[in-house]
Parts: structure tokens; sequence; C-alpha cells
């Protein structure tokens, strides 16, 4: 079975990126932790300006996908973040092997 990723752009309500990375570093620590499909979560800073942050996850399969997708640190997240992001798309990936 394939591993999955997924390649996330967050953008970020101006002036919040400082307050949404702690947010999203103790999502990743849980994820990492918790969740025994996650195999890699990266949190990535842009170097052209603080508007955006992109994360890039690596997943077993995709029940490990899903498993995070309905996870509880996944909503929490969202709870915690409430208006820090502006909007988040992502790209579901294949990873070659």
């Amino acid at each position: 079975m394939p591993r999955l990723a997924i390649v996330a752009t967050i953008e970020v309500a101006p002036g919040r990126r400082d307050e949404l990375l702690p947010l999203l570093m103790a999502h990743r620590a849980r994820c990492l932790k918790d969740e025994p499909g996650t195999a890699q979560f990266d949190v990535l800073l842009p170097q052209d300006g603080d508007a955006k942050v992109v994360i890039y996850e690596v997943y077993r399969d995709q029940a490990a996908l899903d498993a995070h997708m309905n996870g509880s640190s996944l909503a929490r997240l969202r709870k915690e973040a409430a208006g820090m992001m502006a909007n988040v798309s992502g790209i579901r990936c294949t990873v070659a092997e």
C-alpha cells in the first residue's frame, strides 16, 4: 500500500503568524506522538514573507490519513486557531517509491 502525503498552504490572517506557529508546532507534536500512522510532519516557513505557512505531512496509508483527518488533534487545532487561518488549501499526493 503506498504512503500518502499532504502539502497544505495556510494563508495566515495579517499579523497572526507568530501566534499561529506555536499552535501548529503543538499539533505537529501531538500527531507524531499519538497517531501511529503519521510518518512525517513538517511545518515550513516561506522565506518571502509571513503571510503563509506550508505543511508537509506523510502517512503510512489511507487509514492513517483518515485517522488524522478525523482525529482530535486536528479538531483542537481548528478550534484554537479560529480566525488565524484565512484560507487553507492542500494537495493530496501518493509518495513515489
